[in-house]
């Protein structure tokens, strides 16, 4: 993100941190105690497949299953507990930032992995886009509290101008990652992931007096970040709490993909929803594959707001809304980038105003890959809402406005695996 108005005095403050990171020779592999970020996990198949990958699968910790909240997060805390005592998991010998590399056919990304001083969200120095649920919020307040530690990473973006000189966190990054690797792995989505140790003070220092600079976009992890600053609230300072596990990405080297979150509703059937927008949008249906129908969604979507419908084996692209419509559904106080997001139509027009839906779990569900919504949707009755991802300059640009958009608007990627490393805040 644009960088132009940080100050050296109050940028980001990273700090090295005792890493815990799993034992090679106690587990299956590397590879099978890992677990996507917690909400990307939704489904039960999805859950048991990691459940079952590994006695040991980190999911066990971030999704524990039980019968009521608090036994479930006292389960994650005992299970956590009793891997360190059995030396399953174990701290680094010592405070270390760490660099950390994913890989795949067609993409690399690098950045590094640290303890970030938590600012209150006046300061300006991380920027939120999202705007995030209380209930869930909490939910990862209480399992964090029953554990002391932070599980899994944020993931947040900071942008320079590409160009660096012979010392900063970009000449570390890239130094560091010509060296043996701590551990390397590849999961079964095909990406392969290393990560490195940076425990040098002099390296340590130009990492932190460049990342002093700058402030960063929370790409993906809003809910951890409020989790994050709720529990700092409730610590005296100094302590562990200031602090919250993220991973920083330099975007001007390492460009995110930003994909979008679909969404599935429970209980409107595709029938009733496009009943419900009588001649408010226009409607059409258009042929598949899946791939073929989002076509379609692209095109219409860089000319207005876009989306596709399905669910009853047909897909159904909605665009061209109504203007005054528009005009008597969305708040006119926000900025014009805001108003016209599809997230924002979807919400303040589709959902609250056209079909009457609370963005509720039982009515809701925020489903991270297309071909399971539409499958989702298929199976159980509902209907698939297929978004069109949004442009990055523009999440950069509203949050740099102060502006959030609606929860779940964008997926920024790739995330980073969860369980390579993590910090536990008795270390």
């Amino acid at each position: 993100m644009n960088t132009a108005g940080h100050t050296d005095a109050h940028g980001l403050d990273l700090i090295p941190f005792r890493g815990v990171r799993y034992i090679p020779e106690r587990v299956g592999s590397l590879a099978a105690v890992t677990s996507p970020p917690y909400d990307v996990v939704v489904r039960p198949d999805g859950l048991l497949h990691l459940e079952s990958a590994d006695p040991h699968n980190i999911v066990r910790l971030i999704l524990p299953q039980a019968t009521t909240p608090a036994a479930r997060n006292q389960q994650a805390a005992d299970t956590l507990h009793s891997w360190l005592a059995e030396g399953i998991l174990a701290p680094d010998a010592e405070p270390s930032l760490y660099v950390y590399e994913q890989r795949s056919s067609d993409m690399l990304q690098r950045g590094i992995i640290g303890a970030l001083r938590l600012s209150e969200a006046e300061d300006g120095v991380v920027l939120p886009h999202e705007d995030v649920m209380p209930h869930v919020v909490e939910d990862r307040a209480a399992l964090m509290r029953a554990t002391s530690a932070n599980l899994e990473p944020l993931l947040l973006t900071y942008r320079t101008d590409g160009e660096s000189g012979p010392t900063g966190a970009a000449p570390v990054v890239e130094r560091t990652a010509l060296r043996e690797p701590l551990l390397s792995t590849t999961t079964e989505d095909g990406f392969h992931h290393r990560l490195w140790s940076v425990t040098d003070p002099a390296e340590l220092a130009e990492i932190q007096s460049d990342l002093s600079r700058h402030q960063a976009l929370i790409a993906d992890g809003h809910h951890r970040w409020a989790t994050n600053l709720r529990l700092r609230s409730e610590h005296p300072s100094p302590s562990a709490w200031d602090y919250g596990l993220v991973l920083l990405v330099d975007t001007a080297r390492y460009p995110l993909r930003v994909r979008a979150i679909h969404r599935y509703l429970h209980r409107l059937p595709v029938a009733d929803a496009l009943a419900a927008l009588g001649d408010s949008f226009r409607v059409r249906t258009v042929g598949g594959p899946l791939g073929h129908a989002l076509d379609a969604l692209g095109e219409a979507a860089a000319k207005g707001n876009a989306f596709v419908l399905a669910g009853d084996g047909a897909f159904h692209l909605v665009d061209q809304p109504s203007q005054g419509l528009l005009d008597r559904t969305i708040p006119g106080e926000y900025p014009a980038a805001w108003r016209t997001l599809d997230a924002t139509v979807l919400h303040a027009t589709l959902l609250d105003h056209v079909w009457r839906i609370p963005d509720t779990p039982d009515h809701i569900a925020y489903i991270h890959d297309t071909a399971a919504t539409v499958e989702k949707a298929e199976r159980d009755g509902g209907t698939a809402v297929l978004m069109h991802p949004v442009r990055e300059e523009v999440v950069r640009d509203l949050a740099q406005q102060g502006v959030t958009m609606p929860r779940k608007s964008t997926s920024f990627g790739p995330k980073p695996a969860t369980g390579l490393v993590l910090r536990d805040l008795s270390f």
